[in-house]
């Protein structure tokens, strides 16, 4: 049996105070910046995933309305080379020449090569093929996010908020939403719409992504309509508008923005499936799951060309989420920071030191 030690009162009165002492003379929008910025795990998470976009965005030449941005790779998605023959075992052709063992290791020394990830069947740059599709999977993953966050947020607050007729409808409506496989959704729309470009598959997509969110946020809105303070705020004359954006919204952010998160995470699986699928992204342009469902036969014998799109599927996924959590912590005011031992020992130093003046 494991036995837990109670805190006294004194400890109590302690670690209260050195919460007080952190936030004191702060607002609230300095009190998220300084718990999100204090969260380890988010800030390597924002460190990565930004590196990633600035990286993937930078290295391909972009044409956006009359500007053209030229990328650093020399490379583009239709360019043509020879295929490589040497370097490779067992007959293969294409292998990547990118090499990070050291020579003193007894490695060929830290390069690229020509073709870094290696070529495709045809002769065409893997990097700059991974490069695109990891463009188009963000702009996917964005997109959904957003529209998928907002619908889900104002359709789940109105439901919440005003409950009876306003909450059955919404709500029906919502399930019948729900009763219809995502992926079944998502082959539909991409059949007709996947042709229109990224943008337009993606739009399509979040239209039909904030279901999930929408249920949580009716449930976060049913318990917090019900609290104290929102009564205290109809007493003195507040509107429902303001209720709910300035009262119970705050207070709902921390299971939205997870919620978020995980839409946005769940976003770029969906594309994968889809683009594996054949329903997603359309030649010529690709997708992350585009080019592995398009080398899936080349499993066994050339397996670089599934692990780059999945290390990048894997590590934006994985980034979003601990942004995501890091999130969660700053805006939930009922969130509290583990007070560790040296925060305890300075709040008895600092208390010592008033009570001798």
């Amino acid at each position: 049996m494991i036995f837990s030690r109670k805190k006294s009162s004194a400890e109590a009165v302690v670690e209260t105070s050195i919460l007080n002492k952190e936030t004191e003379g702060l607002s609230q929008g300095q009190i998220v910046r300084k718990r999100f910025l204090a969260h380890k795990g988010a800030m390597i998470a924002v460190f990565v995933l930004s590196s990633i976009v600035l990286f993937v965005f930078s290295s391909l030449k972009m044409k956006i309305g009359p500007f053209t941005y030229p990328g650093w790779w020399k490379y583009g998605i239709e360019d043509l080379s020879d295929l490589a023959l040497d370097g490779c075992n067992d007959g293969l052709v294409g292998c990547p020449t990118m090499s990070l063992r050291p020579t003193w290791l007894g490695g060929e020394g830290v390069r690229l090569g020509e073709h870094p990830f290696g070529q495709d069947d045809i002769g065409r740059d893997y990097f700059a093929l991974v490069m695109r599709g990891a463009q188009r999977s963000i702009m996917v993953t964005v997109i959904i996010g957003v529209i998928g966050g907002v619908i889900g947020t104002v359709v789940g607050a109105i439901a919440g908020f005003y409950r009876g007729a306003v909450d059955s409808i919404l709500m029906r409506f919502t399930d019948f939403i729900i009763t219809v496989p995502s992926i079944i959704i998502g082959s539909v729309i991409g059949y007709h719409f996947g042709n229109l470009g990224v943008a337009f598959l993606a739009l399509y997509l979040g239209l039909f992504a904030w279901t999930g969110l929408s249920r949580l946020v009716r449930g976060e809105f049913l318990t917090l309509r019900e609290r104290e303070f929102v009564d205290a705020a109809r007493v003195a004359g507040a509107t429902n508008r303001r209720i709910i954006f300035k009262h119970i919204l705050p207070n709902a952010v921390g299971i939205i923005i997870v919620s978020v998160t995980l839409l946005m995470s769940g976003a770029i699986l969906l594309e994968t499936a889809l683009s594996y699928l054949g329903f997603g992204v359309v030649a010529p342009d690709v997708s992350l799951g585009s080019l592995i469902s398009q080398y899936q036969e080349s499993f066994t014998t050339r397996p670089w060309l599934f692990w780059y799109p999945g290390v990048f599927i894997i590590a934006i996924a994985l980034c979003i989420n601990f942004i995501g959590d890091g999130l969660r912590d700053a805006f939930d005011p009922r969130q509290r920071r583990r007070i560790t031992r040296k925060d305890r020992q300075n709040a008895r130093v600092a208390k010592k030191a008033n009570a001798q003046l």
